[in-house]
C-alpha cells in the first residue's frame, strides 16, 4: 500500500478526526533516504546497482507478459511449460483453484495497472483497447466471488484509476471515456446476486450469466464461505460506488463486514476461518492471519484509510490486539482456537501469512514485522522459495510454491519504512531465485516441489499483477515513476485506488453507533503519525539488532523460549506434558500420563496402545491436557510418516534452448539406482526405444546405448522394462504414462514397484512421468532432435556456461530463454505395479484421497493383481523439538500403532518410537487442519 504524507501532520500531534485516514501509517512519513543515511553499517546499495536490478525486473516482466500475449491471450492464464493458454473446461480440473478463471482474459485485466507502474504506457493503452474490444463478462460460467472481485473488478478499477490519471497528464489515453469503469459496474451487478442471503454474507460462487439460484446457475447450494472471502470486498465495492455514485455496492460490502464483526468470538475477539452464510455459525473455529482470514484484517485497516470511517480502525485495533496476544509467538504466527486461544490449532504455518509483516508496517508496529519477515527469509534461503506450508521447526509441510508475491510485498513495505538496504538485498535474492529456478522459455513456472525444483504448468495472474509491481517499486526512485505512488492505496491484489475517493460520493453513514468496541490501551493505537524516534529509538542499527538473533533460526536449533502457559503460570505448577517431550523411560512422565487419564497397554504382538479416558483423569484440566497430548501424538506420527516417504524426483531438460530451466516432476522406482544417494544424478541424451513398451528385447540398441531410454507404460512389469533397456546399454530410463492427459498437477505421484523378485540386478535409475510431462520431452525431441536431460533427486543449477555460449553463437535465440481456495497438491509416492493381462494392464488405479494437500501428501496409489512386496512405513518417532510450543485442540482418543515394524519402548532415554492409529472418536479440529486448503 502507498500513502502520501498528510499536510500539517507531525509526529506525536493529535490531528483533527477528518485527517485520521492520513495519519496511521509510516510509508509517506518515513523518508527512506534519511533513515538510510542514519544506518551506515548496513552497506548502502549504489544507485547504479538499484537501477540495474530495476531494469532486470522490467526484462523479467516483459518475458512473462509477452509470452502470455503471444501464447495464451485471450485465455485466462498462461501454461508456461506447454506454451499455451489455460482455458477452463479444456484442461483437467484443478478444483477450487479454477474458480478464478471466467473466460475473461484474467491475466490481462489483472496486469493493467502494473503496466503503468512499470512505465509501459504504450503497452497499457494497447491493453485497455484489447480489454474493451475482446473481453466478455456475460459468460455462462461459475466463478469465485472473492477471486473475481480482487482480480477482475479490482483490475478494471485499477486500470480506470491510472487511465484517468494519464488522461489528465495530457499525453496518453486522450480517447478514454470511462470504458473500464462501465465494465466494472457491469461486473459489480453480476456479483450482487451472491449477496442474496439473510446474513448479508455472499455465496462463495456466482454464475456470471445466471446469478446464484437460477435453475441454470449450477451454484447456490453452498452453506459456507471463508472469512476472507466475505470480508475482502469493501475496497473494490466502495471504490465502485464512489466512482459511479451508485451506493448499493458499498452498502452490500459493509453489511458483510458488519456481520462478521458481530459474529466474532467475544471473549478472544478472534474470528474463525469458515462461517455459515445463513446462520453465522463458525464452521472452522481455528484462527490465524494466513489462508482463509488474511485479507479480512488487511481490508479493515485499508478501508479506514480509503473511506475515513473510524469504526473500521476500531475493529482492526481490536482484532490486532487479539492477534498479538494469542497468535503472535515471535517470530512465528500460529493458528489458535477462537474459544481457547491459548491452545495452538496447528504446528505449521502457510505462506499467505507472509503479507502480515507488511500490514504491521502500515500499522506502525515495526519490531514484530522485522522478526517475522526475517524468519520467512531464512526459510526462503533454505528452500529457494517459501513453501505453501512449513512446520514450526521449518520443515516442508506442503512443498509447492505458485510464485506468490506476499513476501515481496512485505519486503517492499519494510524497506519503505526503514530505508534499510538489507531489504534491497532481500529483493535481489528474490529476483535471482525467480530467474534461476522458475524461469522457463515461455514465462515463469510455479514450483511443484521446492525440494526437488520441479515445475508446475502454471503462471497465475497474480504473479504479473503483484510480484513485478512490488519488486520494481522496491528498486525505483521517485524520479523513475511517472506518477506519485503515494497518492494511491494498494488492494490485496496490488491494484491502485486513488485516495481522493475518501471525499467523493459519500452516501454511507460512517459510524456504526450500535457496535461496541473493546477498550484498548490508547498508547498502542495512537491516532497520530508514527514517530520515527519511537520506531527507531536513536539506534541506526535498530532493524539489524532485531534480525540478528534470527539469522540461524532455520538451520540451527534455537533455545526454547518460555511458552505463554509457562509465562502465565510463573513459578506455579509446571506446564502440561507435550507429546514432543515425552520420554518412555521417564517415571515422572508416566505418572503425568496417569494423571491425565492416559493408559498404556502392551499388546501381545509387541505393539503399544494408548487409551485416554477423561473420567479417569485427576481433574477436568488434566483431562483436557490428556486429550491435547493424544492429538499431538497423532499429528507427530502422521507428520513423520509423510517425511519418511520418498519425495518426488526431477527430470531436468538441460540441452538447448532449455538449459535446465524446465524441471518435470517424476515418480521414483523401488529398484535401480537411488538418486537420493547419487547427488550428481544421471545425465544423458534421450532416445525412444523399440518396441516402445519395452516389454521385449530392444531392437534398436545402437540408438539406446549410453542414453536415457524413453518408453511407454503398460503391458509388462516396470522391472522388466528396466532390465530390457539396461541390457541394451541404456544409462537410465523414463516411463511415460499411456493414459492420455494424465498430469502430476491433478494426480498423486507414485513409486514404481518391483516384480516381487530380487531386483538387485537393476542398477540404472528409473523414473515415471505422467502423460502431460512426458509429452513435453517428446515435443522437444520432435523440435530439437537431440535432447539432453538430468535425472536427479533435486533440480540442479541451470547450465549457465552452455547458455552463454549459445547466446553468443545465436543472437536471435538469446531472448527465448531469457525473453485463490486450494493450491494444487504436493504429492509423495505410493507403490504401483504392472502385470501383463492379455496385453493390457491388470487392474484399475485406486482413487487418491482428494481431501487436501495435507492428505494427498500421504496418499498411496496401489495397483496390481498380486500384492507388490513393498515395505510398510517405518516406525514413527517424534520429530525434534521445535523452537516454539506446539499446542492443538484436545479431543478424546483411542489410538494404536499400525506399522508393520513392531513398536517398542526404548529402555534408554529416547522419545516414544511408535504411536497410534485407529481412534474411537473423530477429532474435529484435527480433521479440519488436515482438510485445510489454501
Amino acid at each position: 500500500m502507498a500513502l502520501s504524507g498528510a499536510p500539517g501532520c507531525r509526529a506525536g500531534e493529535r490531528g483533527p478526526r477528518w485527517r485520521r485516514p492520513w495519519k496511521l501509517l509510516a510509508l509517506g512519513l518515513l523518508s527512506a533516504s534519511s533513515v538510510l543515511a542514519a544506518a551506515p553499517g548496513a552497506g548502502a546499495m549504489s544507485r547504479e546497482e538499484k537501477r540495474r536490478l530495476g531494469n532486470q525486473v522490467l526484462e523479467m516482466f516483459d518475458h512473462a507478459y509477452s509470452n502470455y500475449m503471444e501464447h495464451a491471450y485471450p485465455a485466462d492464464e498462461l501454461m508456461p511449460l506447454t506454451c499455451r493458454g489455460r482455458v477452463r473446461g479444456q484442461e483437467p480440473s484443478r478444483g477450487d483453484v479454477d474458480d478464478a478463471l471466467g473466460k475473461f482474459s484474467l491475466t490481462l485485466i489483472d496486469t493493467l495497472d502494473t503496466l503503468v507502474v512499470l512505465n509501459k504506457t504504450k503497452e497499457f493503452e494497447e491493453a485497455v483497447k484489447k480489454v474493451i474490444k475482446d473481453v466478455n463478462l456475460d459468460n455462462d460460467i461459475v466463478v469465485s466471488v472473492f477471486e473475481t472481485n480482487i482480480r477482475v473488478l479490482g483490475g478494471l478499477l485499477g486500470g480506470h484509476s491510472v487511465a484517468i490519471m494519464l488522461k489528465e497528464k495530457g499525453e496518453y489515453m486522450q480517447w478514454y471515456n470511462g470504458e473500464l469503469l462501465h465494465m466494472a459496474k457491469e461486473l459489480g451487478y453480476k456479483l450482487l446476486p451472491a449477496f442474496n442471503t439473510t446474513s448479508g454474507l455472499p455465496y462463495p460462487r456466482v454464475n456470471l450469466k445466471f446469478g446464484v439460484r437460477h435453475p441454470e446457475a449450477r451454484t447456490g447450494t453452498e452453506t459456507d464461505t471463508c472469512t476472507a472471502c466475505a470480508g475482502t470486498l469493501i475496497l473494490e465495492f466502495a471504490a465502485l460506488s464512489r466512482f459511479t455514485g451508485t451506493s448499493i455496492f458499498e452498502e452490500y460490502a459493509r453489511k458483510a463486514l458488519d456481520f462478521i464483526w458481530e459474529k466474532r468470538q467475544r471473549s478472544s475477539n478472534l474470528v474463525g476461518v469458515t462461517i455459515n452464510i445463513h446462520t453465522g455459525d463458525w464452521v472452522r473455529k481455528d484462527s490465524g492471519v494466513g489462508a482463509g482470514i488474511d485479507s479480512y484484517y488487511e481490508y479493515l485497516l485499508k478501508a479506514y484509510v480509503l473511506l475515513g470511517d473510524d469504526s473500521f480502525l476500531e475493529r482492526f485495533n481490536t482484532h490486532y490486539d487479539a492477534i498479538m496476544r494469542y497468535i503472535s509467538q515471535p517470530p512465528l504466527l500460529l493458528d489458535v482456537h477462537i474459544h481457547k486461544p491459548m491452545l495452538n490449532a496447528r504446528t505449521w504455518m502457510d505462506s499467505l501469512l507472509a503479507f502480515f509483516p507488511g500490514l504491521q508496517v502500515l500499522k506502525g508496529d515495526i519490531r514484530p514485522a522485522i522478526e517475522t519477515h526475517e524468519m520467512l527469509y531464512q526459510v526462503i534461503k533454505k528452500h529457494n522459495f517459501l513453501p505453501e506450508a512449513f512446520t514450526t521447526d521449518f520443515r516442508v509441510h506442503w512443498a509447492q510454491h505458485p510464485l506468490r508475491p506476499e513476501f515481496a510485498e512485505s519486503t517492499y513495505f519494510l524497506y519503505k519504512a526503514t530505508g534499510d538496504p538489507y531489504y534491497l538485498e532481500v529483493g535481489k535474492t528474490l529476483i535471482e531465485n525467480l530467474n534461476k529456478y522458475a524461469r522457463v522459455p515461455c514465462g515463469f513456472a510455479a514450483m511443484k516441489d521446492v525440494r526437488t525444483g520441479s515445475h508446475e504448468d502454471r503462471m497465475d495472474s497474480f504473479f504479473l499483477a503483484e510480484m513485478f509491481k512490488y519488486l520494481y517499486l522496491l528498486f525505483a526512485d521517485k524520479e523513475d515513476m511517472i506518477f506519485d505512488i503515494e497518492d494511491y492505496i494498494f488492494t490485496t491484489e496490488a491494484h491502485l485506488l486513488p485516495l481522493w475517493l475518501s471525499t467523493t460520493n459519500q452516501t454511507i453513514s460512517k459510524k456504526n453507533t450500535s457496535t461496541e468496541y473493546t477498550e484498548l490501551d490508547d498508547s498502542n493505537f495512537d491516532w497520530t503519525c508514527p514517530n520515527t524516534q519511537i520506531l527507531f529509538p536513536n539506534d541506526p542499527m535498530f532493524a539489524q539488532s532485531i534480525r540478528e538473533p534470527l539469522k540461524n533460526v532455520v538451520d540451527k536449533s534455537c533455545p526454547r523460549g518460555i511458552s505463554r502457559a509457562e509465562e502465565s503460570l510463573g513459578s506455579g505448577p509446571k506446564p502440561p506434558l507435550r507429546a514432543r517431550d515425552f520420554m518412555a523411560s521417564n517415571p515422572e512422565h508416566l505418572e503425568i500420563l496417569k494423571k491425565m487419564g492416559v493408559s498404556l497397554i502392551h499388546l501381545k504382538d509387541g505393539r503399544v496402545q494408548l487409551v485416554q479416558h477423561a473420567v479417569q483423569a485427576a481433574s477436568s484440566l488434566d483431562a483436557e491436557d490428556g486429550l491435547r497430548f493424544m492429538q499431538e501424538m497423532i499429528e507427530l506420527s502422521s507428520q513423520q510418516q509423510k517425511e519418511q516417504q520418498l519425495p518426488p524426483r526431477a527430470v531436468q531438460i538441460v540441452s538447448h534452448p532449455f538449459f535446465g530451466r524446465v524441471v518435470l516432476t517424476a515418480g521414483p522406482a523401488q529398484f535401480g539406482m537411488d538418486l537420493s544417494k547419487h547427488k550428481a544424478g544421471t545425465r544423458g541424451f534421450v532416445a525412444t526405444i523399440k518396441p516402445y513398451n519395452g516389454c521385449s528385447e530392444i531392437t534398436n540398441p545402437e540408438a539406446v546405448k549410453e542414453k536415457i531410454a524413453l518408453m511407454q507404460r503398460g503391458q509388462c512389469m516396470f522391472a522388466e522394462k528396466a532390465r530390457n533397456i539396461q541390457k541394451a546399454g541404456a544409462i537410465g530410463g523414463i516411463v511415460i504414462d499411456d493414459n492420455e492427459g494424465s498430469s502430476s498437477d491433478t494426480a498423486p505421484l507414485f513409486q514404481m514397484a518391483g516384480d516381487g523378485k530380487n531386483t538387485d540386478d537393476i542398477t540404472i535409475p528409473m523414473l515415471f512421468l505422467f502423460n502431460k510431462e512426458g509429452n513435453i520431452i517428446l515435443d522437444a525431441i520432435r523440435e530439437y532432435e537431440a535432447v539432453e536431460v538430468l535425472l536427479s533427486d533435486k533440480a540442479k543449477d541451470r547450465d549457465l556456461e552452455m547458455e552463454n555460449m549459445d547466446q553468443k553463437s545465436s543472437e536471435n535465440d538469446s531472448h527465448k530463454p531469457n525473453s485463490e481456495e486450494a493450491p494444487s497438491e504436493s504429492q509423495d509416492a505410493g507403490a504401483v505395479n504392472e502385470e501383463p493381462n492379455g496385453g493390457g494392464e491388470s487392474s484399475a488405479v485406486g482413487d487418491p484421497d482428494p481431501l487436501s494437500p495435507a492428505s494427498a501428501d500421504s496418499a498411496s496409489v496401489s495397483r496390481a493383481d498380486e500384492d507388490p512386496h513393498t515395505p510398510g512405513p517405518a516406525e514413527a518417532s517424534a520429530p525434534e523439538p521445535a523452537c516454539t510450543p506446539e499446542d492443538s485442540q484436545p479431543q478424546e482418543q483411542n489410538t494404536q500403532t499400525e506399522s508393520n515394524s513392531k513398536a517398542h519402548w526404548d529402555s534408554k532415554v529416547q522419545p516414544m518410537e511408535s504411536i497410534l492409529a485407529d481412534w474411537n472418536e473423530d477429532i474435529e479440529a484435527f480433521e479440519m487442519m488436515e482438510k485445510d486448503e489454501l
